[in-house]
Parts: structure tokens; sequence; C-alpha cells
């Protein structure tokens, strides 16, 4: 049923939560000295929201396993004209029920979890028969950086890249404050070689009901550093690289960005903030105002080498949300990208998909020369 959906919160002037016709909460934010919607109409009609998809756990690697059928339908890289990140325009009515907006984030039609939300229980360690599968509870957003249809992050303006930053910090808050969540990830998938798809200039927010594989191994290395030495393991990999200052590519008064000594691609690279923060919720305005503008400008420097856009895969890495894990594990940006050459590919063959055994076929030093000579 279409409904009128005005903002039920609004906070500085500077975002507001809005319902879709399907009770999904969208988010406006807006850029400095821009005003928000002040009334949002989504004309959809649109069925309910189905049930969560199945979590299941397995029990010889401990890892939990979504199982997400309903994607199947999801939108597959449908022309400009169908896109459903582009403002309603024209009659034509998308994701976004608005002619104009700056930055947006919205719960995803076809989540792999959610949209219930609660506690995961405790997995069996009776290895004689599997679990009942578990209601997928947590939740996924999308975060649409702009109305333009063309373009990355990479392109956007400073005011922009700062709006979309301080959407993550808001959304990181609010989420980590949810039922049973124990880690938000925020990430974007750019580009057809990495698998997405929608064009339109996007990220995506993960809140899970568990902590991730690689979410654990890192908090597991980082307690262990912490607990031994008192000090925060990637600040004393920061103050490493920086001593070193070879896989160094820019340095800022807070964040520096640094290929790391065992890169497993061949194109890598981390930003890092001098300070101890477990997520972006913890950032100060000083640093999320350079971290804007590090991390755009680190973008620009992944397509500057060759002539076509660069696809990556950027993760942000945020402490899971129990104490000890906060205490030592710190925020920071993995950038990384399968482009080995101009025309080339690193696909995961037996190595490294099978085992997580990577093998780089560049070293990380040659990398950072490459990333730093760029031209911005």
């Amino acid at each position: 049923m279409a409904a009128e959906n005005l903002a039920s919160t609004i906070h500085a002037g500077q975002w507001a939560s809005h319902r879709l016709a399907d009770g999904r909460e969208a988010v406006f934010f807006a850029d400095t000295g821009h005003a928000l919607p002040k009334q949002i109409t989504d004309e959809r009609e649109l069925d309910p929201r189905g049930e969560p998809g199945e979590l299941r756990y397995d029990r010889l690697t401990g890892d939990w396993v979504a199982v997400a059928a309903h994607r199947q339908t999801r939108t597959y890289l449908p022309p400009k004209d169908q896109c459903p990140l582009c403002p309603s325009v024209d009659g034509r009515h998308s994701e976004i029920p608005t002619e104009d907006f700056n930055v947006v984030v919205f719960e995803n039609r076809f989540p792999s979890l959610g949209p219930a939300l609660g506690q995961l229980p405790m997995p069996s360690t009776d290895a004689q028969l599997p679990d009942a599968p578990h209601r997928a509870v947590g939740r996924c957003e999308v975060v649409v950086f702009t109305p333009d249809h063309a373009g990355s992050f990479g392109s956007l303006s400073d005011t922009r890249a700062r709006t979309v930053v301080e959407a993550w910090a808001q959304r990181t808050r609010e989420l980590s404050a949810l039922d049973g969540i124990e880690q938000v990830f925020i990430f974007e998938n750019r580009g057809q070689d990495i698998g997405v798809t929608l064009h339109h200039p996007h990220g995506q927010i993960y809140a899970y009901p568990y902590v991730t594989p690689t979410a654990k191994k890192i908090a597991a290395q980082a307690r262990e550093y912490y607990e031994n030495t008192h000090k925060t393991l990637l600040g004393q990999i920061l103050e490493s690289e920086i001593n070193d200052a070879d896989r160094i590519v820019a340095r800022g008064e807070h964040f520096t960005v640094f290929v790391p000594y065992a890169a497993r691609w061949p194109l890598e690279a981390h930003l890092v903030p001098h300070r101890h923060v477990p997520d972006f919720a913890a950032l100060t305005e000083e640093e999320k105002d350079e971290l804007a503008i590090m991390y755009r400008d680190l973008l620009r420097r992944f397509d500057a080498l060759y002539d076509t856009p660069t696809p990556y895969i950027a993760a942000w890495h945020q402490a899971p949300l129990n104490a000890a894990d906060r205490a030592a594990t710190r925020l920071h940006l993995q950038l990384t990208s399968p482009r080995r050459a101009e025309d080339k590919l690193k696909f995961l063959a037996g190595s490294e998909a099978a085992m997580g055994a990577f093998i780089n076929d560049i070293t990380p030093e040659q990398t950072a020369a490459r990333l730093r000579e760029v031209n911005l």
C-alpha cells in the first residue's frame, strides 16, 4: 500500500529517517549547506516483506553460512532507465522516492540477513546431526553515494565524500545498538569483475548477528598482542611501516595509507588511523574530515594506474562489539583489487580459494611506488 512517510527522526538538520511503502527504513543525509527532503512519499504498491532466509552452522569450520534463496530474483545490471538507485522522476518509481537527494541509506529489499532481529543461539557441538537452520537475523543496508548514475566514490566532491563518511558513522552507531548485532561491516564492491549487480555508485552495510571469520581471526591476533604487550597490534604495525617508509603511499595528520608488508593482492592498500579507534562512530569531526579526502584520493590513485576504471573491494574493518575486541582492534580500511595488469586479473584458484594460502605476483614495494607516483 502506498504511504506518505514524513520524517520520523531529524538530527541537527543533517539526517532524517523515513519509511518506504513496505516498511523499510530509508535515512537521508544532507551535504553541508543543503536541506533534507521535507517530505517523502513512496507511491509504489509493494508486497509485504518476506521472512528471513536461513543461517546454518558449519561444524567443520565453526563458521555460519547464510542461505538466502530469495536473492536469486534481485535486480541484475539493469539499464540506466530502470536503475533502482536513481531518483524517482517522470513517473518512474525507484527505491528512492524523491526527485533529488545527497546521500541515502536504506534497508536492502533482498537482504542476506534480516529483516528480523534477535539473538543467534549457540550452535550445538553434537556432530551426529546438523542443527535446525536458524532465522537469518541481522540487517543489510544499501548506501547510495549520489543521485548521479555515472561515476564512483572516487569522483565525489570533498563535501559529498564527507557526507558519506558521516552516514557511515551514524549507521555504525545505530546498527550497533540493535538487538543481537555483533559486528557492523561497511564495504563497497566496484566493477563487474568483482561481481556487482548495480552500476550506480553505492556501497553496503551488513550488521551481523555473529563475528565473521576474518574479523574473528584479526581480533584474536589483536587480543593476544594486546594482552602480551599492552599495545595495539595495528598501532605497532603502523609505526613499523612509517619507520620503514618503503610501502607508505600517503600520510596525513590523522591517517596513513600503506601497502601492507604481506599484501595478498596485486593491488592492496590499508588506510589506518593514527589514534586507536574501534569504529567510525568513535572518530572525531577532524578525523572524519581528513578520512573522507584521503579515502577518495586513494581510490583515484587506483583508477589512475590504468586507462580504464579499476575493480576493487573496499572493506572497512571495524572492531566487533564486545569490550575485549574493541580495546584491541582498530578501525581500518583494506582496499584490494584483483587487477594485476592492464588486461589481466588474479583469479583465486586452488591455493587461495581452497587453502587460503595467497600467492602475490607483485611485490608490495612495487605497488606502493606506483601508487605514490600517481598525479592526483
